[in-house]
């Protein structure tokens, strides 16, 4: 049986996750689409959208950082799991909420060094395109830290808890 507050921290996750496997769909569908559209442009009539490369190359930013945060509210993220494999359960479970914790403090680092980044970037005044602010398109770099921590944050809790059971979830 969980907790009302563990119930809660799952109800958010899957909350952030359906957003962000929703963000990954338009994004990804607005990239094909205008990576296509530009190569119409190019080959047919031998022009095309100057905005258009930078664009798409942020798009990849946007999409990459998104994945990441989706597969790790889903335990999909990159393991190396030679050794646990061969633990028994309830300390695999144990074992990996101690790598998700770990996780957790390095997505925090790397959230305020990303909000430091933005920030100064801000202040500067750097544009990505003509008049279009730099910030616009790095602050999924701090936010998308911040989801990540949030979501090694309750795997890791719902894994200690597990282990905690005896290795049932």
């Amino acid at each position: 049986m969980r907790s009302d507050g563990m119930k809660i921290l799952l109800k958010i996750d899957r909350a952030f996750a359906s957003v962000e496997g929703a963000l990954l769909i338009l994004l990804l569908s607005v990239m094909i689409l205008l990576a296509f559209v530009q190569v119409v442009l190019r080959n047919a009539f031998h022009e095309g959208f100057i905005w258009a490369d930078i664009l798409l190359r942020h798009l990849v930013l946007w999409i990459g950082i998104l994945g990441a945060a989706l597969a790790a509210s889903q335990q999909r993220h990159i393991t190396v799991d030679a050794l646990t494999r061969f633990l028994p359960p309830r300390l695999r479970l144990g074992v990996l909420a101690f790598a998700q914790l770990f996780a957790v403090a390095v997505c925090v680092v790397l959230a305020d060094a990303a909000v430091t980044f933005v920030r100064n970037d801000l202040a500067f005044g750097s544009t990505v395109y003509g008049e279009v602010p730099a910030w616009t398109s790095q602050i999924i770099i701090p936010v998308g830290f911040a989801l990540l921590a949030f979501h090694f944050l309750v795997r890791a809790l719902e894994n200690a808890v597990a282990a905690y059971r005896g290795g049932e979830r």
